[in-house]
This record gives structure tokens, C-alpha cells and sequence, in this order.
């Protein structure tokens, strides 16, 4: 079946995706995707580097006549986020991505796809192998790692890449022209804790699992108000907690970063009188959740199980500490931009809470488009957990990409998509992290714009891509580069 997304138009662009898709590179796993990028390169006859990090960079010379124009970076990152559902067996370091077609759509069998980033890859190596396409001198610039920390883009050197312009090939709506996007901070925050080995004569335990959230991309999808699988728990946690006498074990709730989480899993030991009633809870919570969510998360489950009395609890005090600051930890949508309509400005993903070796674990990501308003979100998240005892690391952090009124790139770009499709591009800011902002910290005078296919749902099992905008944003690629 995956076979057939080759005979797609525009054919070469789909082919090299299709390529793509069957090299395993999750983030952190870019040896063989990294070799397969430099050998395409140096098969097509063209100066091909890599740097210190990964990055690899083609270089492809200007067709003739066209020498003099100003040198251009089409820009792209190798990885993929790794999301599956629980159902599926798949292992991203070595299984090929079963991609298929779905109607309009292209789209994968229980996992990510893996479009973010790789059609924008497939589109900068249909660039370089070419020979009827016109453009000046063109750079091809292959990132990696950049779902988790960003490490390509942080560890680019000056003097590596020529071009004066650069354009991202990794934002997801087509005939929107991205300037600008937010900045991002982690926090990693966690209790130590000794476990409690005393658990009550006639206690059971009970394994909670609540299921089938969309959940989708912390940036891109933020807006959309989907529901957070940890958050949910937690609430449900605490009334269990304090109404039917529930008490912790282990937790294991969402998993990426940047991956608005979909699955939440407990272990919690509670008086055997109190079963019945904790089922009647649950079906209680499930309705709750299907009637607030309606219209948005179509498939919410939750359900529960008997299972194995654990050999230890997490201690009373530590157990209500970590639910209350759960409870009361900010999450999604915090400020909206004034200047950009609809655009989000700051946010906030509680993307992982984790139990392990008399270890919590828990790990948000902040982002925003003012470095001013990203520090004080981080700031009130600190005190909500370090009121609860916690402690509270700051990890990566990465500034945003500040618009460029003055673009030249922008106005060729607006011009040529108008000449091609009778209508105006939207100028548009992004949420969601690019890597342009660290770029442009490097190459601060590099102009640059982000544009993409229509690609829904990144960094869930949902990911698809429409398979009409490929072919118009191949078009305006081509037309882009014969106008610059």
C-alpha cells in the first residue's frame, strides 16, 4: 500500500517522502537518515557537507544565466516524533512507517507519519535533483534532532551556510506565509521520595486507564482546547483520593514534549468495600469528560481494572502534594497576540508525569512569542511546584523568531503566490517552535519565511497530509525560486 503514494503528483516529491518513510529517524536517531541524506547529495554530483552535529547541506549551483542572483536555503529537519497508539506494534528505531492513501489525505496506520519534517525534506531534494527548474544559487539545508531540544539548528556554525535567504519548509498550512513564531522553555520538576511499603488489610488494586484523547501538537494544536490526559487524571485522582480512601502506586501519563498528551495510566490500591463505588466513579468521570469535551475529543475512554496489589504506595504527603499541583498547574491557551488575531502568544503543555524508583517525574513545555511573558509563565509554574515541595529545573530554552517587516523574501513571495493562485497570501505567526529563531541568532541578517503543505493533526497517530496542497506548494517553490 505505501508503494502507491510514489505515483502521486508532483512524483518526485512524493517519491523521496515515500524514501522517507521507510528510514526509521526518530529524534535522536538520525545515523542512517543522515547517511542517506549525504549520499543522495553526492549521487547527484553535488558539494555535500556535514558538520559536527548531523546537519547536512547541499549545495546545488544557480542554472546558467542566473549565477547572480542571491543564493537561497531551502530548510528542512530529518527526525520525526515517535507517537503510536497503544494498540499498535511499532518500533520507530527500526520498523519502516506503513504510510497509505486516504482519500484527499495521506496518512499512517497507528503512528505518526512523519511529514513533519520529511515532505519538507522530499521537497528541497526534488529541488537539487531537478535540471528543468530555474533558480539562482540554492543551498538545501538538512537539520536534525529538532523535535527534541533543537540541537541541529543550536549547533549550526557561522560561516557554514552562504545563503542570504532562507525558506522553512516545516509549517502546516498552505497559502499561509509564517514570519515569525514563538520561543519555547522546559521545565523538568520532580520529587524524591522514600516509598510507603504499608498498605491496609483488604485493600485492592486497581489499574485506571483513560484512552483515545486526539491529543496532537503543544504548539500547533494548542488552540484547539483538546483535552490533556494528565490533567484529567489528576482530577479524577483527587476525588478518588479523597472520597474513597484511593491511594497512589504509580502513574504514567503522556510522553513527548511537545506532544499534547493522549494517555494517562494509574495504579491505585483502595478498601475492597469501596470497588463497586470506584467503578460508578469511573463511568461517572468518562461521562463528565465525553459531555465537557463534545465536539472536540470524539473518543474518550476510561476505564478500569483489577490488577496486582503493588508492593509499595507513594507516600500519603508526596502523593497529595504532586495531585494538588497537578491540579493546579496552568495548561493550553495563557495569552492570545493582538497583533496577530487567533494567534496564541504563550502557553503551556504538562506533557509527561511519570513514576519510577522512588522517582516523579514531570516535564512542561512553555512557549511563547514574548521572552518577557514565556519567563513569568515559567515563574508561576515554578511556585505552584515548588509550594509543593518539588524541585524545579529549567531546561533547553530557545528564543522566538522575531517578524522582519522589511522582508524582501515576503514580498517576492506575495507577489508570486498572488500571480499564481488569484489571491493574497496570510502573513501569519506562529506558536508553535521553529528553527528560524535559532537560525537567525547565528545569521541574524538572513531573511527568512516559513511555508507548508496542509498537514494536520503532527505529533499524533491523526497526522495526515493533503495530498492537493503538496502540488501547490511544489508550484509556488518553483515559481519562488525563479522570481528571486
Amino acid at each position: 500500500m505505501s508503494a502507491e503514494i510514489k505515483n502521486l503528483s508532483p512524483q518526485p516529491v512524493w517519491g523521496y517522502f515515500y524514501d522517507l518513510t521507510q528510514i526509521p529517524r526518530p529524534t535522536g536517531h538520525m545515523e542512517a537518515v543522515t547517511r542517506f541524506m549525504v549520499a543522495f547529495g553526492k549521487g547527484l554530483g553535488l558539494e555535500t557537507l556535514q558538520d559536527e552535529v548531523g546537519n547536512v547541506l547541499i549545495r546545488k549551483p544557480a542554472t546558467p544565466g542566473m549565477e547572480n542572483h542571491k543564493t537561497v536555503i531551502l530548510q528542512s529537519h530529518l527526525d520525526m516524533v515517535p507517537q503510536k497508539n497503544s494498540s499498535v506494534k511499532h518500533d520507530f528505531t527500526t520498523d519502516p512507517i506503513q504510510a497509505y492513501i486516504d482519500g484527499d489525505w495521506v496518512t499512517a496506520h497507528e503512528t505518526t507519519l512523519g511529514a513533519d519534517n520529511g515532505i519538507g525534506a522530499a521537497f528541497a531534494m526534488a529541488v537539487l535533483a531537478d535540471k528543468t527548474i530555474k533558480h539562482g544559487p540554492v543551498e538545501a539545508l538538512f537539520t536534525v534532532d529538532e523535535e527534541v531540544g533543537m540541537d541541529g539548528a543550536f549547533g549550526l556554525k557561522p560561516g557554514f551556510l552562504k545563503g542570504e535567504i532562507l525558506l522553512n519548509c516545516d509549517s502546516e498550512e498552505e497559502g499561509e506565509l509564517f514570519v515569525g513564531c514563538a520561543g519555547g522553555a522546559d521545565l523538568n520538576i520532580s520529587w524524591q521520595f522514600k516509598e510507603d511499603t504499608y498498605i491496609p488489610e483488604g485493600d485492592v488494586a486497581v489499574k485506571i486507564s483513560l484512552t483515545g484523547l486526539k491529543g496532537g501538537h503543544s504548539g500547533v494544536d494548542i488552540h484547539l482546547g483538546r483535552a490533556n490526559a494528565n490533567k484529567l487524571m489528576f482530577r479524577f485522582l483527587k476525588e478518588a483520593v479523597r472520597d474513597l480512601g484511593a491511594r497512589l502506586s504509580w502513574i504514567d501519563g503522556g510522553s513527548l514534549r511537545n506532544a499534547i498528551p493522549r494517555e494517562a495510566f494509574a495504579i491505585v490500591t483502595i478498601p475492597g468495600d469501596n470497588v463497586e463505588a470506584l467503578w460508578e466513579f469511573i463511568a461517572d468521570y468518562e461521562e463528565i469528560y465525553r459531555t465537557e469535551y463534545k465536539g472536540v475529543e470524539t473518543n474518550i475512554r476510561f476505564a478500569g481494572e483489577m490488577t496486582d496489589l503493588p508492593k509499595t504506595l507513594i507516600p500519603e504527603e508526596i502523593q497529595d502534594n504532586l495531585i494538588n499541583a497537578v491540579e493546579g498547574c496552568q495548561n493550553g491557551v495563557i495569552s492570545m497576540l493582538a497583533d496577530f488575531p487567533g494567534t496564541v502568544e504563550s502557553s503551556s503543555n504538562l506533557a509527561s508525569v511519570k513514576t519510577s524508583d522512588e522517582l516523579i517525574d514531570i516535564k512542561i513545555l512553555v512557549r511563547s512569542s514574548s521572552e518577557t511573558r514565556k519567563e513569568a509563565v515559567c515563574s508561576s509554574l515554578e511556585s505552584v511546584y515548588a509550594m509543593a515541595g518539588a524541585k524545579v529545573e529549567y531546561g533547553d530554552a530557545y528564543g522566538g523568531w522575531q517578524p522582519n517587516i522589511d522582508s524582501v523574501i515576503l514580498k517576492v513571495m506575495q507577489k508570486t503566490y498572488q500571480e499564481l493562485y488569484g489571491k493574497k497570501p496570510s502573513v501569519k505567526v506562529m506558536h508553535a517552535g521553529l528553527e528560524c529563531g535559532i537560525i537567525q541568532e547565528t545569521y541574524p541578517n538572513m531573511d527568512m519565511i516559513s511555508i507548508g503543505p496542509d498537514l494536520q493533526f503532527p505529533h499524533s497517530p491523526d497526522e495526515r497530509i493533503n495530498i492537493a496542497s503538496v502540488q501547490k506548494v511544489w508550484d509556488f517553490i518553483v515559481a519562488t525560486l525563479a522570481n528571486i
